[in-house]
This record gives C-alpha cells, structure tokens and sequence, in this order.
C-alpha cells in the first residue's frame, strides 16, 4: 500500500514551471508544479487501494497531463503487469484555433521534457507517453483495458464530450473515471459535458470534491457504500449526501483548510 498523500506532498507548489535544469529535481510532489488539492491526492489514494484491495486489475490512463503532478501520484499504483498510458499535446500543434487559444492562456510554459523530468524524479521508467490530441486515445489505448481514467485535457465542450466517450471506450465495467474542473467558472463546457454524461449516457456520479467528479459506469452503490464508511471514519473531511434524478450523490470536502488547498 502506498503512503498517504499527506506524507506525499506537505503543501502545494508554485505553478511556475522551470526550464528543465533550471532547478534541482523535485523531491516530493509539493515541489512539482500543477493544480491538485491534497483531498483529490487522497480520493485518488482511496480509490487505487480500493481497486488493490479487491484484486481489481487494469492499466491507468491520463489525459491531460501539465508537467507530471497527477500522473506522478497514478505512477506509484501500478501493479504488476499494468501500464500508464499520459496523453497531451505538450509543446504539439493544438488540432483547432480554440484549443490552442487555450493552451496559450492557461498552459503556456508546458513542455513534453518538463514532464519527463518530473515523473523520473519519482519512478525509474516513464509511462506510455501519447504526445498528441487526445482524440488518438481510441485508437491507442485497448477497449476495455483500464480501471481508472482521470480527463484533465481541454476544457472545451466537443473536447470534453469525445474525452468522456474515448474513457467509457477503454475503460473496464467496473473502472472509474475523474473529471477535472466540472465546476469552475471558467470552464461551462465540462460542466455540460459531464452532467450530460450523468443524465443521458449512463455515468453514475460517485462523489464530487471541490475540483473533480468520480464516477463510474457501473452500479455506484458498491463503492459509494464504502466510501461512505470510510468518511464516517474520517475527522479531518465533512460530507454530505443528496438524491437527483434518482442518483444518489456524495459531496466531500475537507475541514482542514490546508488540505483542501490547490
């Protein structure tokens, strides 16, 4: 079992990125650059143990990668005979002026090699790298090879929506999936691609934190069971749950303001 995230990473990182050799290697995950709270670090510890627990094997994938943050922390959950698939454009051609409009804005300074520098700070080999939009992912990743896929690519809504479809694609029946930025005010495309999911292609919410969504294609009970027991467990996160449109749905958050930072 893999240490704790708090143990991981003590607090958040700048997200200035350095060119590679600028700086001395990240030695925990606090010193790698990017946007992940410490209560997704641990929802995302719990749901790989949970899949190690009950003998649940698959490989990982990521779509939408910065320099390495998320896809460092997937890295240390690999069983073996598994594989890490990252998918991004990095420095690559955006395929259509609104993407690379917004990479321009949000994610300027991203580079393939800032990336491998970063995750080989942590783990002896890279991951299965897709340096391309992450359209190529169907053709790429096998069908039904993964237990657990987390989308944090373009915030675009026909980008989104194919991102979704591509993880239900290659995902097994009873993988999850994790949903970057469905709530934030700049980006109402994952918001409607996500929900849009939920109420007419079959996604069943899991929980939702203040970033990201779980969720799951399969029957969400079983795993909302246990999440729920652990919570009730917990002194450091709140939750709260609510029926809508039939699917009972598990707000967390954390009552420690400095784990809930990102």
């Amino acid at each position: 079992m893999a240490e704790h995230p708090q143990q991981f990473a003590r607090q958040q990182a700048s997200t200035q990125v350095a060119e590679p050799g600028s700086m001395p290697s990240p030695r925990t995950l606090t010193d790698v650059p990017g946007w992940f709270s410490f209560l997704d670090q641990a929802l995302f510890d719990w749901f790989l143990i949970r899949q190690g627990q009950r003998a649940e094997r698959g490989d990982l994938l990521e779509m939408g990668v910065y320099v390495g943050k998320s896809a460092i922390l997937l890295g240390r959950y690999l069983q073996q005979g598994e594989s890490l698939t990252v998918c991004d454009l990095f420095e690559s051609p955006a395929p259509d002026d609104a993407n690379s409009a917004e990479i321009a804005r949000y994610l300027p300074l991203a580079t393939r090699q800032a990336f491998e520098c970063n995750y080989l700070s942590f783990h002896d080999e890279l991951p299965q790298v897709l340096q391309a939009p992450t359209s190529v992912v169907v053709d790429e990743v096998p069908t039904g090879s993964c237990r657990f896929v987390h989308i944090d690519a373009s915030h675009l809504y026909e980008h989104v929506s194919m991102d979704i479809a591509a993880a239900r694609s290659v995902l097994l029946p009873s993988g999850v999936v994790v949903l970057d930025d469905f709530r934030s005010e700049h980006t109402p495309g994952v918001a409607l691609a996500t929900w849009e999911a939920v109420l007419a292609q079959g996604l069943n919410p899991v929980c939702l934190s203040k970033d990201k969504f779980y969720g799951t294609w399969d029957d969400p009970k079983p795993i909302q069971d246990d999440l729920l027991a652990m919570l009730s467990s917990r002194q450091d996160w709140g939750f709260d749950t609510e029926w809508a449109a039939g699917r009972r749905i598990v707000r967390v958050h954390s009552t420690n303001s400095e784990a809930a930072s990102s």
